[in-house]
C-alpha cells in the first residue's frame, strides 16, 4: 500500500550530510512505490514560538503569518515522517527545534503516524546520538499513536559530504524500501 511520506530535512545546507541520507531513504521509499515529499526546512520561514498562547489559550491557529501553517498541514495529512537534523553540540539543530516547538498549534492532529528519524554528526559514536533521539521522542511522545519506526546514523561524518563514504547511505536507503 503506497504511503504519503512527509520527509523534514533540517540540514542548513542543501547536499550536507542529513539531506544527502534523507535522499537515500526517499530513493529507497520511491522504489517501494510511496509518495514522498520533502520540504528544506531553510527554504521555509519559520519564527520562532513567541509563548503568546493564541493557539494553547484561546483555541486559535497560531497568530504567525510564516511557513509553519503550510508544513503543519503537510505534516497532519502525512502517513510517515521523516525528521532529519545534524547534531550539533549533541542535540538537535535549531531549525528542527524550532519545527517541533511551532507544531503547539495543532500539535493533537499528528495523530497515528509512522516516525523515522536521521542524526548525523562527527562523532563516531552512536550512543552519543542518545540525547538528539530523546528531542525527537519528546516530540513523539506528545503525538497519538505516534510510532517510532526506524533511525539512521549518520556517525562520523563533520565536512559535507562525508557521508557518502558511510554505511548510513545504503542503511538509508534500504530502510526508505521497508517503509
Amino acid at each position: 500500500m503506497s504511503k504519503k511520506v512527509l520527509v523534514l530535512s533540517a540540514s542548513p545546507r542543501r547536499g550536507g550530510n542529513s539531506d544527502l541520507l534523507c535522499d537515500q531513504l526517499i530513493q529507497g521509499a520511491q522504489a517501494a512505490g510511496h509518495f514522498i515529499e520533502k520540504i528544506f526546512l531553510k527554504d521555509k520561514k519559520i519564527n520562532y514560538c513567541t509563548g503568546c498562547g493564541t493557539c494553547y489559550n484561546r483555541g486559535k491557529d497560531c497568530a504567525q503569518k510564516d511557513d509553519m501553517l503550510e508544513v503543519l498541514e503537510k505534516m497532519i495529512a502525512a502517513d510517515v515522517i521523516v525528521m532529519a537534523t545534524p547534531v550539533y553540540f549533541y542535540t538537535m539543530n535549531g531549525q528542527m527545534k524550532t519545527l517541533i516547538d511551532r507544531t503547539c498549534s495543532r500539535y493533537t492532529e499528528i495523530n497515528n503516524k509512522d516516525f523515522y528519524f536521521i542524526v548525523t554528526a562527527a562523532d563516531e559514536s552512536k550512543q552519543a546520538m542518545g540525547r538528539t533521539l530523546e528531542e525527537f521522542r519528546g516530540f513523539t511522545y506528545c503525538l497519538e499513536g505516534a510510532k517510532e519506526r526506524g533511525i539512521i546514523y549518520g556517525t562520523g561524518a563533520w565536512n559535507m559530504g562525508d557521508i557518502k563514504s558511510k554505511p548510513a547511505m545504503k542503511e538509508a536507503y534500504q530502510l526508505g524500501t521497508t517503509i
